[in-house]
């Protein structure tokens, strides 16, 4: 069996008569880093079934799979392995804790911080169809591959930062923002299949939700132009469309954001 390098290795391993495979390396990697926000890719035996938190983790035929933990994740988690064989192997990870920061955005339209209730039924509608874009499971892997930036600029914004809005305390920020002039090109982070493409949210304005396979998603906002179709493959590095301010912006950036099905994660941790 391949070893792979710059693997986070388990704490404990119980129930398992062998532990390790014929080349010394351990059955179970998992590659970090292992800490709230991130998305970690990992390998088990061919055929084999995998428990994280009592959770189906979905894992290719090769024996590849990918989880993520949310920015509150608690800090321990534990995994069952059952192998082809009927052996099965159990341990637990380390979850590392973070800090974040507090944002303040000022001087933006009352209206996108308090949403009218005229808005109600149209925002229903907007969140229908990214949790119908975020429900695809597909067998693709383009989430093995290492992810890019989507455009180039200044980063304005990060993952986990509590956000103060015209002086109002919000949800905390899920995304990476990344700043520059209205037009500037924005390129797909990973290879994948566009499932939402729109280019007029109401807060998220244009936006764009590839899907990478085994439930992880890159999701940008506030796009000036949308440049894709729904169903439409992309490949990594290929124009999608344009920086803008649209929808709740204060200025011209770009807002990606990264899922692992309904967990957000913090796409900086992805990159190279």
């Amino acid at each position: 069996m391949k070893i792979y390098t710059a693997l986070l290795m388990i704490l404990f391993m119980t129930f398992s008569v062998n532990a390790d495979d014929s080349e010394g390396g351990m059955l179970v990697q998992f590659q970090g880093p292992i800490e709230q926000g991130s998305l970690v890719r990992g390998h088990v035996p061919a055929g084999s079934s995998l428990k994280l938190d009592g959770l189906d983790i979905k894992v290719s035929p090769d024996g590849y799979f990918v989880v993520g933990f949310s920015r509150d994740q608690s800090p321990n988690s534990i995994y069952i392995v059952d192998l082809a064989d009927g052996e099965k192997i159990a341990g637990s990870l380390t979850i590392a804790s973070r800090n974040y920061d507090i944002e303040r955005v000022d001087g933006l339209p009352p209206k996108t911080v308090s949403p009218p209730p005229s808005w109600t039924k149209r925002r229903n509608e907007e969140n229908s169809r990214v949790a119908k874009g975020r429900a695809f499971v597909t067998d693709d892997e383009y989430w093995r591959d290492e992810f890019i930036k989507p455009a180039s600029g200044r980063i304005s914004g990060v993952y986990g930062s509590q956000r103060i809005l015209n002086g109002e305390p919000r949800s905390p920020h899920y995304g990476l923002d990344i700043a520059n002039k209205t037009g500037t090109k924005v390129v797909a982070p990973a290879s994948g299949i566009i499932r939402l493409a729109a280019p007029d949210f109401l807060f998220e304005g244009g936006i764009i939700m590839i899907d990478h396979g085994f439930g992880v998603t890159s999701t940008l906002f506030h796009l000036n132009s949308v440049e894709v179709k729904e169903g439409q493959n992309v490949k990594q590095g290929e124009r999608i469309g344009s920086i803008g301010a649209t929808g709740r912006a204060s200025g011209p950036h770009v807002d990606w954001r990264l899922n692992w099905q309904n967990v957000r994660l913090d796409p900086a941790l992805v990159l190279k």
